[in-house]
């Protein structure tokens, strides 16, 4: 049995895979080599520390779950371990509200130590393959990634660029600007994009969440990749 959700498993058997349309997120902080030429190290050491657990606070408030960091890069998905109509549009409001909170520690940095950070974020949505790994983390495969990728690499400094795929989703709530396409890393097919502008606070008219029920059925368990959970599964 799973030793997180409690899922029966057949011994020997390979991990399952899942399809699940997801929204990626992934918000690269940009020059944090120069903060040791500035800083000693302890310094360095305390404010990366409080801007990822600034990053990492707003991507998990707004349900998304942080798949990986790597190097100065944050990674967040919505849709992975619970799926909603709304996943793209909490990703887009999520990545808008780091932008508004990086500005905030900002001026906390500069009074401080006289420095200021700068990040890029890609949102793109698409279907990937799921996986568990045996360390219990998810392995996604599918251009999903390699899009937001591109679209963070593309990004002005502090901006976020949006895919065609999740713009269309969350046009009704949002204000762009179009930028020039980009083509993933692999593709030959320009994808357009867009710069959020501007998110609409959420209100009355805004769509209907999906019920409690019915993102308990979506869920799937982070370690074994099983669907649905049962009522005693740690992920409520």
């Amino acid at each position: 049995m799973c030793g997180y959700c409690g899922a029966p498993l057949v011994a020997g058997s390979p991990p399952p895979e899942l399809r699940r349309t997801v929204t990626i997120a992934i918000s690269d902080l940009k020059g944090s080599p120069a903060l040791g030429e500035k800083l000693d190290p302890e310094s360095v050491f305390g404010i990366l520390a409080l801007y990822f657990d600034a990053m990492r606070l707003i991507f998990e408030s707004h349900g998304g779950t942080i798949e990986k960091i790597i190097g100065d890069a944050i990674v967040a998905v919505f849709g992975l371990t619970a799926t909603g109509d709304d996943d793209a549009l909490r990703a887009v409001r999520a990545a808008a509200e780091t932008q508004v909170a990086l500005g905030v520690l900002n001026e906390q940095l500069d009074r401080r130590w006289g420095v200021r950070l700068v990040n890029r974020t890609g949102i793109a949505t698409g279907e990937v393959a799921v996986t568990a790994s045996g360390a219990g983390e998810h392995i996604l495969v599918g251009d999903v990634g390699r899009l937001a990728n591109k679209l963070e690499q593309s990004a002005p400094a502090m901006e976020v660029l949006v895919g065609e795929a999740t713009y269309r989703i969350v046009s009704n709530r949002v204000t762009v600007a179009p930028v020039d396409p980009v083509i993933p890393q692999g593709a030959t097919v320009p994808v357009p994009a867009y710069r959020l502008v501007s998110v609409i606070p959420a209100g009355d008219t805004e769509a209907v969440p999906v019920k409690a029920a019915e993102l308990a059925d979506a869920r799937i368990c982070p370690n074994c990749g099983t669907g649905k959970q049962s009522r005693s599964s740690s992920l409520i």
